[in-house]
């Protein structure tokens, strides 16, 4: 995913209501930006000003023509906190071939129905996929506090949305499907991956009965720059 013009860096000031960010940028300007990312944030926004990267939509007819892409976190490290670009990093890989394990051969869809869900992405025909593809942004690293371990988790807050999916994972392999959970890192820190059990419990316990049961979960690592995003290398699972 290459970024063109690159991403402009900037200082993040605040990140409120949600969906929006004030930012300083080089010349001392502040604008607010769109912050696309539904979940808390923890320990990515640090409550006070920090390192961050936007990106340019050129539509000067859009109420936020920026958008938050990054921030420098604890540690000095990175996270990509647009939830919009794992599904696009993933598909970009797989569709390269650079994922040993989904192999595009027989085709990549996005956004494939499987009985009252939907899925990010699936190999196969549309009509009649054998593999369906949950992706996750995973950005819950260690805080300023903790101990910069490379360990990222999934999730950053409750998601209620996330242990559907789970259960919905586990349905497809009960129906003699595929079924893959991919935890997209994007955070310069990481060497492993892991549930956040601390703050949701139940998606933990969800996950290892999905294991058992047969999902397959993979996570790789983003690698981040103001030029482009793209996945780097897999990592370990920590359960």
């Amino acid at each position: 995913m290459i970024f063109d013009p690159p991403l402009e860096a900037v200082t993040l000031l605040r990140r409120y209501k949600r969906f929006m960010a004030d930012v300083v940028r080089a010349d001392g300007s502040e604008i607010t930006v769109h912050c696309p990312n539904t979940g808390s944030m923890k320990n990515c926004v640090l409550g006070e000003p920090q390192q961050a990267l936007i990106s340019d939509s050129g539509n000067p007819k859009r109420k936020y023509r920026h958008t938050l892409e990054a921030l420098q976190v604890a540690h000095g490290h990175w996270a990509g906190v647009n939830t919009a670009r794992p599904n696009a990093l993933v598909e970009e890989a797989v569709r390269a071939g650079q994922i040993p394990a989904l192999n595009p051969a027989s085709g990549v869809e996005r956004e494939v129905k499987y009985g009252d869900s939907r899925f990010d992405l699936a190999l196969g025909e549309r009509a009649d996929p054998h593999t369906f593809i949950e992706v996750k942004n995973v950005t819950l690293g260690p805080g300023p506090e903790d101990e910069d371990d490379g360990v990222i988790a999934f999730p950053d807050s409750v998601t209620e949305r996330g242990q559907k999916h789970l259960q919905t994972l586990m349905a497809v392999v009960a129906s003699g499907k595929r079924a893959v959970l991919f935890f997209c890192v994007q955070h310069s820190g990481a060497t492993a991956a892991r549930p956040a059990d601390e703050i949701d419990v139940r998606y933990g316990l969800l996950l290892r009965e999905a294991i058992e049961k047969g999902v397959e979960v993979l996570a790789w690592k983003v690698a981040l720059s103001a030029e482009g995003f793209e996945l780097e290398k897999p990592l370990p699972i920590a359960l």
